[in-house]
């Protein structure tokens, strides 16, 4: 069979179309991971309406105190949502961000990638021993956490707090953004902080809204999604392992283990009643 000749110059062939057998598998659709990090945020708002003006607190201080170049922690990252934030308003500022749950990581690195360059996404379980050392080298002048903080136990928190003071630099800050509630002993302030909860709560039902349906909504979709399904294998895996949460450490206790871990200034720097951004510095 003699082979057709090339086609002369200025000819075009005409267009080669692939046509699926039947019964092909159809191409499985890629995630869009940016929407799934815009649902995470939309349904963090509805629980913590201030987060963003946390932001903006915890970011102030930032500059104010390390200036617009640094290289920060990120602890209990999420999908990077602080992360993206402090990237966006200082472009020489690096994030190491640190989280320990596999779903929540693989959406904030299909949706942000590495920025750039400037951020990179490290996989270890906070306030475990030797956590520290999946940390990539380098000095870092600071650490920040946002909503996260309150799901460890005393324990891994206080030896979380202990490495903080031996990681950072004398000046070097460390800022959580969090529920910090009163001590039980402050008996007014801490029904105060119940009270207040109580009332909002009343008010987002009233408006038919339950402050939580968008977290379980959230990863309820997230479960059905093909490209998260062995992330979550692991996720339950590792959840499996994970203390139950015991209930928020109050504000004192906090304050008293980042003394001891050698930050010589330690209070609260914003805060609207329980909610509170707390600041520690070298």
């Amino acid at each position: 069979m003699t082979r057709p000749a090339r086609a002369r110059a200025g000819v075009r062939r005409p267009y080669s179309v692939t046509v699926p057998c039947a019964g092909m598998p159809p191409r499985a659709r890629a995630p869009d991971w940016k929407d799934w990090l815009e649902r995470w945020d939309r349904q963090q708002e509805a629980f913590n309406p201030t987060r963003e003006a946390r932001f903006d607190a915890m970011m102030d201080v930032l500059e104010v105190r390390l200036g617009r170049r640094f290289r920060v922690l990120d602890l209990g990252c999420g999908p990077g949502s602080f992360s993206q934030r402090i990237l966006r308003r200082f472009p020489a500022a690096r994030v190491v961000a640190v989280d320990y749950d596999p779903v929540v990581r693989q959406i904030g690195q299909g949706a942000l990638g590495t920025m750039g360059g400037r951020l990179t996404w490290v996989d270890a379980k906070l306030g475990a021993p030797g956590w520290r050392r999946a940390l990539p080298p380098g000095r870092f002048e600071g650490a920040v956490s946002t909503t996260a903080l309150h799901w460890l136990t005393a324990r891994p928190l206080f030896r979380l707090y202990r490495d903080l003071g031996r990681l950072l630099p004398r000046g070097g800050v460390f800022l959580d953004g969090d529920h910090l509630p009163w001590d039980e002993r402050d008996r007014d302030l801490s029904e105060l902080g119940r009270g207040v909860v109580r009332l909002y709560r009343r008010r987002q039902h009233a408006r038919a809204r339950d402050t939580w349906a968008g977290w379980r909504e959230w990863w309820t979709a997230a479960r059905r999604e093909p490209a998260l399904r062995s992330a979550f294998a692991e996720h339950v895996r590792r959840a499996a392992s994970h203390p139950k949460h015991e209930g928020d450490i109050p504000l004192s206790a906090h304050v008293r283990a980042l003394r001891s871990a050698g930050f010589r200034t330690v209070d609260v720097v914003w805060q609207v009643f329980e909610n509170r951004v707390l600041l520690g510095v070298r």
